[in-house]
């Protein structure tokens, strides 16, 4: 599988690109990221987050370095107000990354400057029902973790028991201790039960978090309308469809026309693909590279792509290999 950093080795343009990489990253540190409201509550999120998946446990000194410069980088990318998303996971890297996440922050300052996400599941991906004792344990673990007093989304993972999970959940929100709750599968065969919870009134979602990517559209077809109907917010996953689009770019020039929308690195064209579609609220690219989530935050600024972009992206993509 070629990876991001694989794919900028072997680029026949890679050198150059290496080249001009100071003055582009100074550029995409200019102007603000663009926002989109969580329709819930109308309140302003900048469309590019971080997905937390890849700091752990196990990761070392100098991946945590690295990881540490990523979470400042997002820190200052946001509009305002408006605070760019860390989107972790009870489970994420040994609970090593809500860990080192919430250390990192507390010590270096820059807790408040950041929208604080994880997502519990103590049914693990085998499904069931749950203890609701179990739930409350890894909830609360969770705030002792990112060291917050709030978290401001708290999603359940992989459609693990919705009715005790959310359950909790919604009962924290009542409280005030979560700001916004959801639920959560990067799982087509999962689709039909999503669209269940999300349909029941039981049930109030502000957020459901998806996998989505320019060659991964099924979530537009069904999920994304519902989202609409029901005001629920879409934070996506996988925007560069688990790195197969690395794999099928290969060395491939980016398009000139891609400069019509202000993308200057295929990272861009894939991430502004994903938060051009107004069901959207936000994509949560996961990265322990600094540059890299330069890179990505510019995927949030400037211009976006118009519908004969997309169409044209989509035509693109198309016509690539499939990765092997």
């Amino acid at each position: 599988m070629i990876t991001r950093r694989d794919w900028l080795r072997i680029s026949a343009s890679a050198s150059a690109a290496l080249a001009l990489q100071p003055r582009l990253l100074a550029a995409l540190q200019d102007g603000a990221i663009a926002t989109k409201a969580i329709p819930s509550s109308g309140e302003q999120i900048p469309v590019i987050g971080l997905g937390g998946r890849w700091i752990s446990n196990r990761s070392t000194p100098e991946e945590l370095a690295d990881h540490r410069a990523v979470l400042h980088e997002l820190a200052n990318g946001g509009a305002g107000d408006a605070k760019c998303c860390f989107d972790s996971a009870a489970g994420y890297g040994g609970g090593g990354s809500e860990s080192y996440a919430g250390q990192w922050a507390q010590e270096d300052g820059f807790g408040d400057d950041i929208f604080w996400a994880t997502k519990v599941n103590v049914a693990g991906r085998g499904g069931g029902t749950v203890d609701r004792a179990d739930v409350v344990a890894q909830i609360e673990r969770s705030f002792d973790r990112m060291k917050r007093d709030v978290i401001d989304l708290d999603q359940v993972h992989n459609m693990g028991d919705p009715p005790t999970q959310l359950g909790v959940a919604q009962e924290y929100k009542d409280q005030g201790r979560i700001r916004y709750i959801g639920i959560t599968t990067t799982s087509k065969s999962q689709y039909d039960h999503l669209e269940r919870v999300m349909s029941d009134d039981r049930y109030s979602l502000d957020f459901i978090g998806i996998d989505y990517a320019i060659d991964n559209r099924s979530a537009a077809e069904r999920i994304f309308p519902l989202a609409q109907d029901r005001g629920i917010a879409v934070m996506v996953y996988l925007p560069f469809g688990r790195s197969r689009m690395w794999q099928r770019i290969g060395d491939r020039e980016l398009p000139s026309w891609a400069a019509d929308f202000d993308a200057h690195t295929w990272a861009q064209f894939m991430l502004k693909f994903v938060v051009a579609h107004p069901a959207v609220t936000l994509a949560a690219p996961g990265t322990g590279d600094p540059e890299h989530m330069v890179d990505n935050l510019g995927g949030g600024k400037g211009r976006m792509p118009n519908a004969e972009h997309l169409r044209m992206m989509e035509a693109l993509v198309e016509s690539l290999p499939q990765a092997g």
